[in-house]
């Protein structure tokens, strides 16, 4: 499992940040706590991320703002809809979570409040965890994005039966090596990460956190010869069935391969070298074949092989030698594949006792033949036999992975989502690993008399090794009498009133949480044929969910103020459905991240939005200054086909350029302008990237490869690594060079606005000495200070006097916007406002910024 919060806001001081998870026999519930202060001079927004596993489900929120607590509590969705309604119009705060069907990876909330406000934080889920090759794995990925005085993660763990190991791998880098404390006894264990303030510093001198990445835990359980465990509490049974020391099942596989345009660069690279892995793990027992598809479908061989090394070395070199182009016929490719095994069922090829499975690996929709998603899904379910099973692997987030999920379920797979970076093979190695050892086939678990009732799918298609199969259900009346345990009823009851930190009701939850998520199922794989079972499985849904405290995709979490007679009033707004458009404050990392949000506003408080911060404008530039604490802004009034140099290093020969597009036509006068192209060149590597808003370019000598914003890809050229997401956003980055570029579409009517590019980059780029430009030149950040603060033109708007660089300039206390983590609506950036297009504060003139072509360097100043 996986989590990762991350604190979001300037100027904002994170007083504690605490993870704890309680695991009791394999089920855990995590909750996750921060404390955070204002310590700004204004309002500002303070956001509070948690991304957690798509398999977990939310049970509450509790938020306290200066005194005033939100709790929540889950309902039927159109229930909390229609309360929610209600609480505003009677200008009661309240919010709304949801879920959607696709994915639900990251909880967002986002709280504006003024200065010197306190808020906590509290979010619970719960999930039960899934043994993979052999290890039960629990992964929190900590970002506090700042020095924490209060830092800690506790992680409890229960295994009645015992403990066979507990290994916290140290994920977070080599500084906090040792810093992971183990107290363990046969059955218990308690992990403890705490590292001081010190410990948390970069270097020594640093103002800056280390902590930023993944903290793992795993561990496995003692298991008698049988591999079965049996475990009652609460009135609820548990039937844990892991068997080992057991001949793996030869297999027949045939790889379906995309091989589309979408496909080219590190994508295609990375299925290789995870191929070349996967072929030489098959043995002279296992049989297979490759079949790869763009428009066209291909056979490396018209039927199965034996995995004899010389047949694995061919099919080696044929994978290598793929060039990857053209449209993607998904549907003619899967029934080819089930043909083959069809024909090898035929011809006596394939051993009864053995497993047939499709591996496919895509990352882009049907383009090509049968393009209609649910028409691909009954031509593969019919012609599939039953004995055959489907596995998909999504890469990227452009693939429709909600349709690879439910092809791969209706025939007796699963999927998994591959990010598309530089560990896609060694995902694709790991998801391998997990099906590459059958040991049993067509498993049933029973139990005798009428001991039982309400359990959980008791027959499975297949079992591998180092999974585990789990039954659960309600005892009936009497049961103990007929029931066979190794322990008696009440002595598990009696142990966990007695472990302080076990999770007492974990039974009872875990029957639910195994029963919503079979019935979830069954809806996705379309097994509910009728209106009436739908619906009587929905209701089945919504009743436990309720019952349990479960955020499903047809429940809520309504989060009520305790306080309505209060001063301040709330509004807690909800998001909309990401299938419907963007939810506010969708997070540019991920296109399903933000799955769940709401934001708070304290109305009083909220600043309307002034001409100097809205995207119409000239281009505007957010400088921050670490050392001195700010951010410092500052806009250009040039002309359209100007290109500005942004960074300029001739040294390492790196040049970041923007050209200039105007607006339709003129507004109050003036016409603005926008970046609608940005380049980044390598003089070393001899590639050029050009980003505008229709397409993107990758240049290298005359070959010359152009890319729609239509898609999400990954490439990689000598020391230049470029990555699309589509629609959103290009990621340049070149040695220890970094520079993000975000598009931002406008109404194709509008009468004014066009289409313009944003761009980002870090603050831990590395420059040469020799760097300038309208950005490069604060790689070496100028000393400045900002004093003399007082009343403004505007009443919102303090001046304040800037002593920058031996000028003394008249600043204005104001905010931009920072589009990385809401694309529609942005976030505010508080900053002193240089005016004069950047006068005093940077060095010269702009126009001594305006450069003759897009790789041109910037001549000395």
């Amino acid at each position: 499992m996986y989590v990762v919060c991350t604190i979001q806001g300037y100027d904002i001081t994170v007083k504690s940040y605490k993870v704890e998870s309680r695991i009791t026999s394999r089920y855990s519930q995590t909750t996750v706590r921060s404390s955070v202060v204002n310590s700004g001079n204004g309002p500002q927004s303070i956001g509070f991320n948690v991304q957690i596993p798509k398999r977990a489900f939310i049970s509450n929120f509790t938020m306290n703002v200066n005194g005033i607590t939100f709790i929540g509590s889950v309902k039927e969705k159109t229930v909390a809809r229609r309360l929610y309604a209600q609480a505003r119009a009677r200008g009661k705060a309240a919010g709304i979570v949801r879920t959607n069907s696709q994915e639900m990876e990251t909880f967002k909330t986002e709280v504006h409040v003024p200065a010197g406000s306190k808020v906590d934080f509290e979010l619970h889920y719960q999930e039960m965890m899934q043994r993979r090759q052999g290890i039960y794995t629990h992964t929190l990925h900590l970002q506090p994005g700042r020095l924490v005085p209060l830092l800690q993660v506790d992680v409890y763990i229960y295994e009645p039966k015992g403990i066979k190991f507990v290994q916290t791998p140290n994920t977070l880098g080599e500084q906090f090596a040792g810093l992971t404390k183990i107290v363990r006894t046969d059955s218990k264990a308690h992990v403890v990460f705490h590292p001081s303030l010190l410990q948390q510093r970069k270097c020594a001198n640093c103002t800056e956190s280390a902590v930023d990445g993944v903290f793992t835990i795993q561990y496995d359980v003692e298991r008698e010869s049988n591999g079965g465990e049996l475990q009652v509490s609460d009135g609820h049974f548990l039937h844990f069935f892991a068997p080992s020391n057991l001949s793996p099942l030869s297999k027949n596989i045939v790889f379906v391969i995309d091989v589309s345009g979408s496909m080219w660069g590190l994508k295609m690279k990375q299925t290789v070298e995870a191929m070349k892995a996967i072929l030489d793990g098959l043995t002279m027992e296992d049989f297979f074949s490759i079949i790869d598809f763009n428009h066209n479908v291909r056979c490396w061989k018209d039927e199965l092989v034996t995995g004899a090394s010389i047949n694995v070395g061919e099919a080696k070199e044929y994978i290598q030698n793929i060039k990857p182009n053209g449209g993607t016929n998904i549907n003619e490719a899967l029934l080819k594949a089930v043909q083959m095994l069809l024909k090898a069922q035929s011809q006596g090829m394939i051993e009864p006792r053995s497993i047939s499975m499709i591996i496919l690996v895509s990352d882009g929709d049907p383009t090509v033949g049968e393009i209609k998603l649910s028409a691909i899904q009954k031509n593969v379910k019919q012609l599939m036999h039953k004995e055959f099973s489907l596995y998909s692997l999504g890469i990227g987030f452009d693939v429709d992975f909600d349709f690879l999920e439910r092809i791969a379920m209706e025939n007796r797979g699963m999927a998994q989502r591959i990010y598309a970076d530089s560990e896609a093979s060694t995902q694709m190695k790991q998801f391998y690993s997990q099906i590459s050892s059958p040991l049993l086939r067509t498993i049933s678990v029973h139990f005798t008399g009428d001991t039982v009732a309400n359990i959980t799918q008791n027959q499975f298609d297949k079992f591998f090794d180092g999974t585990e199969l789990v039954v659960a259900g309600k005892l009936k009346d009497m049961a103990s009498n007929m029931l066979h345990t190794e322990a008696d009823l009440q002595e598990l009851d009696d142990l966990l009133s007695q472990q302080q930190h076990s999770f007492a009701g974990f039974a009872r939850q875990m029957w639910a949480y195994i029963t919503v998520n079979q019935l979830l199922s069954s809806v996705r794989r379309s097994m509910a044929r009728t209106i009436g079972k739908k619906r009587k499985i929905t209701q089945q849904i919504l009743m436990l969910a309720v019952e349990h405290q479960f955020v499903t995709p047809l429940t809520a979490l309504l989060v009520e103020s305790s306080d309505t007679d209060g001063p301040e009033r709330l509004l807690a707004d909800s998001p909309k459905d990401p299938k419907q458009g963007c939810c506010p404050g969708a997070g540019t990392a991920h296109t399903v991240a933000l799955v769940q949000a709401f934001t708070v506003i304290y109305c009083n408080y909220l600043f309307k939005s002034s001409p100097l911060v809205r995207m119409e404008n000239d281009p505007h530039f957010i400088v921050h200054l670490p050392k001195s604490g700010m951010d410092v802004c500052f806009n250009v009034d040039s002309k359209p086909g100007h290109v500005l140099s942004l960074v300029s290093d001739p040294d390492a020969g790196i040049v970041v350029n923007g050209q200039l597009v105007g607006s339709k036509k003129m507004k109050n006068d003036k016409l603005n302008t926008y970046f609608g192209t940005i380049s980044v060149y390598s003089r070393a590597a001899g590639v050029k990237v050009v980003v505008s808003t229709n397409s993107i370019s990758l240049m290298e000598g005359r070959n010359n490869h152009s890319f729609s914003w239509g898609g999400t890809a990954e490439l990689s050229l000598h020391r230049v690594k470029v990555a699309i997401e589509k629609e959103q956003k290009v990621t340049v980055v070149i040695d220890k060079i970094s520079v993000m570029v975000m598009l931002h579409r406008v109404w194709k009517k509008h009468p004014i606005n066009v289409d313009f590019l944003g761009i980002y980059m870090p603050s831990d780029n590395q420059y040469s000495a020799q760097v300038h430009g309208l950005i490069g030149q604060f790689a070496i950040e100028p000393e400045v200070k900002v004093f003399d603060v007082r009343e403004g033109t505007e009443p919102e708007k303090k001046a304040a006097t800037m002593e920058v660089k031996g000028n003394k300039l008249t600043v204005t206390r104001g905010w931009q916007k920072d589009y990385r983590q809401d694309r529609k609506y942005g976030s505010d950036v508080y900053c002193w406002f240089v005016h004069n297009s950047g006068k005093g504060f940077i060095d010269g003139h702009y126009t001594s910024y305006i450069v003759s072509e897009l790789d041109s360097f910037l001549p000395p100043l």
